[in-house]
C-alpha cells in the first residue's frame, strides 16, 4: 500500500515522502539534511530507503537540503532541465551527486511512476509531479503556482491524494508589512495560489474524483491553518458536498511531523 508523509510544509522549507514499506521517494529537500534525517526518523521512514529526490524548482525552501542530503543518501536527484541548470549555478549540482533530466513521459522509480507537469511560477522551470504508485493508486503534488492552469488540471484530476498550495489569504497579505513589489509577486499569475484560488480549485477536483487533499505552502505571515482549512470547507460546503463523505481535507503541518497516510 502507498503511504504518503508530508515532513515539511510552508515558507521556511518544504519535503514530502511518498513510497511504500521498502523504498519511497522525497519530493523537494527544503531543510537542512540534518533536519530532514531526523523528521524521517521521527516518522519511521528509514533514510536508506529513499531511492531518489525529485525537485520541483530551484527556490531555497526547496532545495536548501539538496546537496548535503542526496550525496550523503547516495541518491539521484532529478528535475527539470531549467531547474538542473539554476542549481548549477547555485553551486548546488556541483558533482557530488547524480543530476538526472525530467523524462516528461514519466520515470520509474522506486516502484512508482514519477510524471512531471509544468506549472507557472517565477522560477526558470518548475514543475509539480503526479505518481503513480504499484498498487494503481496516484498522488499529485502542485505547490508554488500562482494560478490553476489546465495542464495542471488534466495532471492532478482524479489523483487518489492530491498536494495543493494554499499560500495566502488575500487580505492578510494586502494588510501585511511586505513591500508592494513582494505583494504583486505573490498575487501574480506566476507567484502562489491564494486560499480562495485553492478552494476554488478543490472543489472543481473534487467533482472530478479526487477525494484526500491535503492543503501545503501555507505562508506564514499571511495565512494560518485554520484560515486556510475554513476558506476551502466553506466552498466545498456551499457545493453540497461534507467532509467525510466526499472528500477528506487536512492542512500538510509546517513544522510539526505529519502522520503516514495510507491511500
Amino acid at each position: 500500500m502507498a503511504r504518503f508523509c508530508p515532513l515539511f510544509s510552508g515558507s521556511s522549507g518544504n519535503s514530502y515522502y511518498i513510497g511504500s514499506a521498502g523504498a519511497g521517494i522525497l519530493i523537494d529537500a527544503g531543510r537542512s539534511a540534518k533536519q530532514l534525517i531526523q523528521r524521517m526518523e521521527l516518522c519511521e521512514i528509514d533514510p536508506k530507503t529513499i531511492q531518489a529526490i525529485f525537485v520541483t524548482h530551484e527556490h531555497s525552501d526547496h532545495v536548501s537540503g539538496l546537496r548535503v542530503l542526496a550525496s550523503r543518501l547516495k541518491v539521484p536527484v532529478y528535475a527539470s532541465n531549467g531547474t538542473l541548470g539554476a542549481l548549477e549555478n547555485l553551486k548546488i549540482a556541483n558533482g557530488s551527486f547524480r543530476a538526472l533530466p525530467l523524462d516528461w513521459d514519466g520515470t520509474n522509480c522506486a516502484g512508482m511512476r514519477v510524471t512531471p507537469f509544468h506549472v507557472p511560477h517565477d522560477c526558470v522551470e518548475g514543475v509539480g509531479y503526479r505518481v503513480e504508485t504499484s498498487d494503481g493508486r496516484t498522488a499529485a503534488f502542485a505547490t508554488d503556482l500562482g494560478h490553476f492552469t489546465e495542464e495542471v488540471r488534466c495532471h492532478i484530476m482524479g489523483a487518489d491524494l492530491v498536494v495543493l498550495e494554499s499560500n495566502h489569504d488575500v487580505g492578510m497579505l494586502q494588510n501585511g508589512p511586505y513591500p508592494y513589489s513582494l505583494k504583486k509577486r505573490i498575487l501574480s499569475d506566476t507567484g502562489h495560489l491564494s486560499n480562495i484560488a485553492c478552494a476554488d480549485a478543490v472543489s472543481e477536483l473534487v467533482r472530478m474524483g479526487a477525494a484526500r487533499f491535503f492543503l501545503a505552502h501555507l505562508s506564514r505571515e499571511n495565512n494560518t491553518p485554520e484560515i486556510a482549512l475554513q476558506t476551502t470547507l466553506c466552498a466545498l460546503t456551499m457545493e453540497g458536498m461534507n467532509q467525510g463523505t466526499d472528500f477528506d481535507l487536512s492542512v500538510a503541518p509546517r513544522e510539526n511531523p505529519g502522520n503516514f497516510t495510507v491511500f
